[in-house]
């Protein structure tokens, strides 16, 4: 099974999903960033892009990496990665379902000023990145158009990170 946490940038899917995987027996994080990262340490470089998403065999090799660790190690993975983009999350969803992995999508969502504080303070990208502030409207219009409508939505306005955890961990236990 793959438990995959969405939501944009700063919701906390790093965090929760490392809390998720100690609540998870026999469960693993595979974040797809890095299959990301190995097309951009390709040289020469691929197409210029402003997201390794965007990059064709991106989707396709995230589905093929996930299903060849599950094949390899069974259990769950808890995958953190923001997809805004409803035709990748189609070709991943239907890619996974092809191989007959079932998953649970869950979306980490805060109200927007809330995310705006957490970005502000953020100690990894630093304060008020450029990166994570231009996801907040792609992910506010991904979430009225389609994205809370083919995910469990877990508010982290109020919440820690443990206890988001915590929520998607008996979610998928029950």
């Amino acid at each position: 099974m793959i438990v995959w946490l969405n939501g944009t940038h700063g919701a906390g899917k790093t965090t929760t999903s490392a809390l998720v995987q100690q609540l998870i027996p026999d469960s693993r994080v595979f974040d797809a960033e890095k299959v990301g990262e190995t097309l951009m340490d390709i040289t020469p470089g691929l197409p210029a892009t402003d997201n390794f998403q965007h990059w064709p065999p991106w989707r396709p090799l995230v589905v093929e990496t996930a299903r060849r660790v599950l094949d390899y190690t069974g259990g769950t993975l808890v995958m953190p990665m923001t997809v805004l983009v409803e035709q990748y999350w189609r070709e991943i969803s239907s890619g996974l379902a092809q191989h007959a992995i079932p998953v649970r999508h869950f979306v980490l969502h805060a109200d927007q000023d809330t995310l705006r504080g957490r970005i502000a303070g953020d100690t990894v990208l630093g304060p008020n990145s450029p990166f994570r502030l231009q996801y907040l409207e792609p992910y506010a219009e991904a979430a009225r158009t389609w994205l809370h409508a083919e995910a469990e939505v877990i508010d982290t306005t109020h919440l820690t990170p443990a206890q988001a955890a915590q929520q998607i961990a008996e979610a998928v236990k029950s």
